[in-house]
């Protein structure tokens, strides 16, 4: 009995050590919020929600209602000017729409990713998503030696080269889109330009003809969704995957992620192997990668990791976000029809009957490329890059003490009356080139060292794709149909943008 006696009064202590502990460590976390809010408080912002939580429930909440965080990120420059405090916890956001630290902190070297951010993407819930490739890569000669293996797949010059292919596959959504027409049935526009920028950059990039506008069974589109709505939850709400109703997401996100990377693993390591055979191999963008990754002297283990890391960052982002782009150009000219009538003139006038579209056509359809600048100002489909300012500052007259994360957002600065007169009206002329050109307000690739690698390729994939539909079809959008945007990491018409679809008049005679 003494021996029970001993051992609850001694299991009693260590429960009320562990409470005391428990209980200061809460109280010195608490300090060392009340601490950080004194330090940044200063800084406009609006209020918090909670002391511990700050604004995160404004986040959630707009999750849960479906609504796009970036307007709220809007609002609130709106009424707080051009540099504002967001809390989360002990963490300190501030967004940034001042255009002249924009210019110096992202036209900069200095200013590495945001570790916070960052790291969110180097797996979704446990499984390795985006590691540390090209987007994520926070450590600076991690990142260069990656830039400056790839560099040489993305030159213009090699990029001229693939115009046949861009051709090819754009041909094969012109096909199906006649055959829409013929049969008179409705064209969901999102996803018919969601498969060929997959199809594209299957085989463009790797080599790999997907043909998703026939093979409806595809794995891969439905993949890269819920990755894309797993790295917002991940992101948004720690918590997230811990919650038992969340259980069957998570799973499917982590299936989806090892989808892509085993595609990418099973795709590098047979294109490698007809290399060492010394087959023919296309002159693509994996065989060009992997040619110019054999040129370093140490390649290790992590490397090849990191290869797969790109692998997944070009799968994803070299289709999503320029199918966003198409369906949103797409949506505003068939509202539109003055704007729509100017950029098929130009068509007309550039590539006539032509079925090839030539490298030298595109830098002459000036108009066309207005449409698609104003359709990624109004509608930034990756909208927000960070920073890490690690020294105090100055931010448009606000002193900004160091350790502290900075957002773009290229769709707020895009939507701010300050920088483009009425923001939310589509004017392609605001890009004439005799027009005053954005002043570090306009960014929809990002700025300096780390802006988009493959924004060249995207805008010439866009263009061929466009000038191909506006030359052989008329299209209106079905009536009833919302103009609101789903954001799901990126951002994309909410509505799928379904549109009758008619051949031309002056090319079916």
């Amino acid at each position: 009995m003494a021996f029970f006696s001993y051992f609850a009064s001694f299991s009693f202590t260590v429960l009320v050590y562990i409470i005391v502990l428990c209980f200061v460590t809460f109280v010195g976390y608490c300090l060392y919020i009340k601490y950080i809010h004194w330090k940044y408080d200063h800084i406009p912002g609006p209020p918090r929600a909670s002391f511990l939580l700050g604004h995160t429930s404004h986040f959630l909440r707009a999750m849960r209602e479906d609504r796009v965080i970036h307007d709220v990120f809007l609002q609130w420059a709106e009424e707080y000017g051009p540099v504002y405090r967001l809390n989360g916890l002990h963490v300190v956001f501030l967004l940034v729409s001042c255009p002249e630290a924009t210019k110096d902190i992202l036209m900069s070297s200095k200013y590495r990713k945001d570790e916070i951010v960052y790291k969110r993407l180097f797996s979704l819930f446990g499984q390795r998503f985006l590691g540390n490739g090209l987007v994520t890569a926070q450590n600076h000669e991690q990142w260069y030696k990656q830039r400056r293996i790839m560099d040489p797949a993305f030159s213009s010059l090699y990029l001229r080269g693939l115009m046949g292919q861009f051709n090819e596959r754009a041909e094969r959504l012109m096909d199906t889109l006649g055959e829409l027409a013929d049969s008179k049935t409705d064209a969901n526009m999102h996803q018919l330009v969601n498969c060929v920028t997959l199809d594209v950059i299957a085989k463009v990039a790797f080599g790999v003809d997907l043909d998703l506008l026939k093979q409806k069974d595809s794995p891969f589109p439905h993949a890269i969704l819920l990755c894309l709505k797993g790295m917002v939850y991940s992101s948004m709400d720690l918590t997230f995957q811990y919650m038992p109703k969340n259980r069957k997401f998570v799973r499917e996100v982590n299936e989806a992620a090892l989808l892509l990377r085993n595609t990418g693993a099973e795709w590098i390591n047979e294109r490698k192997e007809a290399i060492q055979r010394g087959e023919d191999v296309p002159k693509d963008i994996l065989t060009q990668i992997i040619k110019t990754a054999n040129n370093e002297e140490l390649m290790d283990k992590e490397d090849e990791e990191l290869m797969l890391d790109n692998f997944v960052t070009f799968f994803i982002a070299g289709q999503e976000t320029t199918a966003n782009q198409l369906a949103f150009a797409i949506m505003e000219l068939a509202r539109l029809p003055d704007i729509l009538a100017k950029v098929t003139r130009e068509v007309d006038e550039v590539v006539g009957m032509k079925q090839e579209i030539s490298y030298d056509d595109l830098g002459k359809m000036g108009y066309l490329s207005q449409v698609l600048k104003e359709t990624l100002r109004l509608y930034s489909t990756a909208p927000s890059t960070s920073r890490w300012l690690a020294d105090d500052t100055v931010i448009s007259g606000v002193r900004i003490p160091g350790g502290v994360t900075c957002f773009f957002n290229s769709y707020v600065t895009g939507r701010l009356d300050k920088f483009f007169k009425d923001p939310l009206t589509f004017d392609p002329d605001r890009f004439h080139p005799d027009a005053a050109k954005p002043y570090y307000c306009y960014y929809p690739f990002a700025l300096g060292p780390r802006s988009c690698l493959g924004q060249n390729f995207a805008q010439m994939e866009a263009k061929v794709v466009m000038a191909k539909l506006l030359q052989r079809f008329d299209f209106s959008l079905l009536p009833g149909q919302s103009f609101d945007i789903a954001d799901t990491g990126t951002l994309r018409p909410k509505s799928g943008v379904i549109c009758t679809i008619k051949h031309r008049q002056t090319n079916s005679s």
